[in-house]
């Protein structure tokens, strides 16, 4: 039986592999497209967090002849007036911001003087969209900015009647981040699974489906059933050919990420990750038992199709069901447990993730993610190969 199995899986690779776009589509556009996602999106990060935290931004504020001390403390943390902005009422800067022509205004009544002088509380208005996250985010430094010219302000006025400022502040919260630098990275790599996975199953998603779908639609899997080999070993050298293209594919991507991860600005996010080449080997390891999974539950659901674009359509959903146990992972943000080792990919997901973070990992929850990911797949081979044993996946 083996000899038979290997036979079909070396015929189906070289078969796949004469076909140049779609071994390009597989073993390219997957390991790629992760790694330059990833790139982009931290590369996004650190520029938006250097702008929001260094770069000087100019805002229109209407009425700054009337806080000539507050105009001056903003500019002295960056934020400075624009000049000839048009603007002269809080109404005009209400629909500049809504229309888009500005991101953030600021409004100064002309009575902030007076009150500010009689002791009183000055208003100040800050005009900025919370949904447009970059108004949001210069409103943000510059509410930050006023709150620090207020706390200023109140604090000579105390002094001014003899007053210890710390009198208003009875309480002080000291922070204490224990986080390390890899697991405040981790914030940034959880979503490295979602890439491996999805470059996994892309992988062997056009082999599991020619050699289905597409033998019936070109006629070609009557006679290959005729041959005096069990349809098991046929089966399962197919999916065993769709699962090495699998594995070819995550440890594409593994190299991809462990080359685009060293280049990676995370120093300037407080951040690090010893993401190496001992790193993606055991990620590779972890995953491994996710390919036969993967490889069975395609040609499963490719045998319920009549034609290569209905196989297609249906796998095109198959490939998103993985990703689903991670997306609630990340959303309560779930911590490793041996129930959740039961789950195939939410498992690998959780160990990945354990081990971006630089901590252990426990050799039984290991253990148990492997078992239940091959016991799943081994579940799903025995479906498809019963399938297949029907004579109606001929019609």
């Amino acid at each position: 039986m083996i000899p038979a199995i290997l036979t079909v899986c070396r015929k189906e690779i070289l078969d796949n592999s004469r076909d140049r776009r779609t071994v390009l589509t597989a073993l390219l556009l997957g390991p790629l497209l992760g790694p330059i996602i990833l790139v982009m999106v931290i590369n996004l990060t650190v520029s938006q967090a250097r702008s929001s935290a260094e770069r000087a931004i100019n805002v229109p504020i209407i009425g700054a002849e009337h806080a000539g001390n507050l105009v001056a403390f903003l500019a002295s943390r960056g934020i400075r007036a624009s000049q000839g902005h048009g603007l002269t009422s809080i109404d005009e800067a209400m629909n500049a911001v809504r229309n888009g022509d500005r991101e953030v205004v600021v409004f100064i009544d002309a009575s902030f003087g007076d009150e500010l002088a009689g002791g009183t509380r000055a208003h100040v208005g800050l005009v900025y969209d919370v949904s447009d996250s970059a108004s949001s985010r210069r409103a943000g430094r510059i509410r930050g900015s006023i709150n620090a010219y207020s706390q200023q302000i109140g604090a000579l006025r105390l002094l001014a009647r003899g007053l210890d400022p710390s009198v208003v502040r009875p309480l002080v919260i000291d922070n204490f981040d224990v986080s390390t630098a890899d697991e405040r990275s981790s914030l940034l790599l959880g979503m490295l699974t979602y890439f491996l996975l999805f470059a996994t199953l892309m992988g062997g998603i056009y082999l599991a489906t020619d050699t289905t779908a597409g033998e019936r639609e070109r006629k070609s899997l009557e006679p290959l059933l005729a041959t005096p080999v069990p349809r098991s070993s046929l089966l399962l050298g197919k999916m065993a050919a769709t699962a090495v293209f699998m594995l070819l594919s995550l440890a594409l991507t593994l190299a991809c990420f462990m080359v685009a991860l060293r280049f990676m600005p995370f120093e300037q996010l407080g951040m690090s990750t010893s993401f190496g080449a001992g790193t993606a080997l055991f990620a590779f390891l972890v995953l491994t038992p996710f390919a036969p999974l993967g490889a069975a539950l395609m040609t499963a659901v490719a045998s319920f199709t009549k034609s290569y674009k209905e196989a297609q359509s249906y796998l095109g959903f198959v490939i998103l069901v993985p990703t689903l146990p991670l997306i609630v992972a990340s959303i309560m943000n779930v911590r490793p447990s041996l129930a959740l080792m039961a789950v195939p990919s939410l498992s690998q997901h959780l160990l990945i993730t354990n081990l971006i973070r630089g901590e252990p990992i426990e050799p039984l929850m290991l253990a148990l993610s492997v078992a239940s990911t091959l016991l799943l797949g081994a579940l799903l081979a025995y479906a498809a190969i019963r399938l297949y044993e029907r004579e109606r996946i001929l019609g």
